[in-house]
């Protein structure tokens, strides 16, 4: 199940799209430690494509995708 969120962005000087920042629906907000890769790929547990970004936010590894204008990471069960 996709749960969308907000996210702060930028463009690079390459006109590469990165977040800096992931914010939950309840209103937390955590920054991006790190962006470890960037590829097109499928989201196997919510369904769906787009960019899918594997991120390091306080020391733990999470996807977060952009698919068209909207920005979404798996719900967890």
């Amino acid at each position: 199940m996709k749960q969308y969120i907000g996210v702060t962005a930028k463009f690079d000087s390459d006109g590469n799209l990165l977040p800096l920042a992931v914010h939950w629906q309840d209103g937390r907000t955590f920054e991006i430690d790190r962006v470890l890769d960037v590829r097109f790929a499928s989201s196997l547990k919510a369904g769906g494509a787009g960019l899918r970004y594997r991120c390091r936010i306080k020391n733990k590894e999470r996807y977060i995708f952009f698919e068209e204008n909207r920005w979404f990471v798996d719900a967890r069960d």
